[in-house]
This record gives C-alpha cells, structure tokens and sequence, in this order.
C-alpha cells in the first residue's frame, strides 16, 4: 500500500494523511505500544518534511494513540489496565444504550442489515483475516448505534471509536475461538429481532465483558 491510501488522500494536508497513515500502523499492530516515533526516520520513511509528521503524531496524541514524554520524545500509548477499564466502562455504558433504544427502532431493512454484517464477519472469521475481523465487527456494532438515532450517543462513541478499536484488535489477535463472537452477535441479532430489550442489553453487556476479561489478562 503507498503512502496515498486513495486518491481522495492526495488533496489532504500532508499532516492529515500523515495522520491517518499512522494511525492505521497503530491500531493494525504495526507500530507497536511502546514503540519510539523517531520525526527523523517517520520522514524519510513517508517521504515528506519533518513538520507534517510533528503535526500528525500531534493529533495522534489527542486521540489518545500517542503519548509525549519528556525528554524521551513520542512512543506509542501503552494499553494499560486503567485505560482499558475507562474505555470500556464508557463503551458498555453508551452501546447497551444504543441496543434498548435499537430494539424499539429497527425496521425490516435494518434488521436485514445486521444479519448480513454478522454474515461478513462469520466469513471473516473462517478466514481468519484479523484485520477484515476487526473492521467488520465494527460495522455490525454501527447499525445498533445508528438504529438507536440518538446523536449525543453516536458523537461520544465516535470519540471513543480508536481506542475501542486498538482493544477489540488486541482481543480477537488473542482469540482462540473467534466464532464464540458470531454467536454472540447471532443472539444480540435474535433478541433484537424479537424486541426484548432487557435481553440485547445483557447480551450486549456480555459481549463486551468477555472481551474485558481476555484483554486484562493479557495485560497482567
């Protein structure tokens, strides 16, 4: 992949795609939590001046990617227990929301629209594509959020959306038993399509719970 992801990149400021482009090594595992980010070599490696990189891990920090030490430069953000149980207090907290909210919203389409992502991600699953895995299982979790149609909700998630990224790919990079998550998903799907609202919300509480518990122990 070049440094120009598509062609719409090419008409970015050069610290936004220098952003994006770092961001994505990031949360794919590619630049490694700890890992020094060197202006100098990050340059020479993009092809660009040493500005846009310093403006790009910039925003990378406010994103909560990037961390400034002082006198020891940028490193990429360690995934820390406290992190994780914020981020994830804040993601159960917003998305079994969405999924009582959902339950009373979805319509015929939207709920076609779940099985099929949950489709896509089962054949990413038996392909064993982490990355394909990761992005769509994000897609099946957007349709409960956009259903639910509140925006508050949705602008907050989307705040939080890189860092629940980075753990839920950390998680399934770990996973013995990835379809365990298709027949979560299967059983969200029914009690949704059922309208149970008491029944998604738990559901959607477990969900991200066991994914709490297998990224703790691995940081421990």
């Amino acid at each position: 992949m070049g440094f120009y992801e598509n062609d719409e990149d090419a008409f970015l400021p050069l610290r936004d795609v220098v952003f994006k482009q770092l961001r994505e090594e990031i949360l794919y595992g590619k630049l490694k939590p700890g890992e020094r980010l060197m202006e100098i070599a990050l340059s020479e490696r993009l092809g660009v001046s040493r500005t846009p990189v310093r403006e790009g891990i910039r925003l990378l920090e406010k994103e909560g990617l990037v961390v400034m030490l002082p006198r020891r430069g940028a490193r990429v953000a360690s995934i820390t227990a406290k992190q994780l149980e914020d981020v994830l207090e804040a993601r159960r907290t917003l998305e079994t929301f969405a999924a009582n909210a959902c339950c009373a919203k979805i319509t015929k389409t939207r709920f076609e629209e779940l099985k099929e992502a949950n489709r896509k991600f089962s054949e990413a699953v038996d392909s064993r594509d982490l990355r394909q895995m990761a992005d769509t299982d994000t897609a099946f979790h957007n349709i409960i959020i956009d259903t639910a149609g509140n925006e508050k909700v949705k602008e907050l998630l989307v705040s939080l959306k890189e860092q629940i990224f980075r753990y839920k790919y950390e998680f399934m990079k770990e996973m013995d038993d990835p379809t365990r998550l298709v027949r979560e998903h299967d059983q969200i799907i029914k009690a949704i399509g059922e309208c149970r609202s008491d029944r998604a919300v738990e559901m959607i509480r477990m969900h991200i719970d066991s994914q709490a518990i297998a990224i703790y122990r691995k940081i421990k």
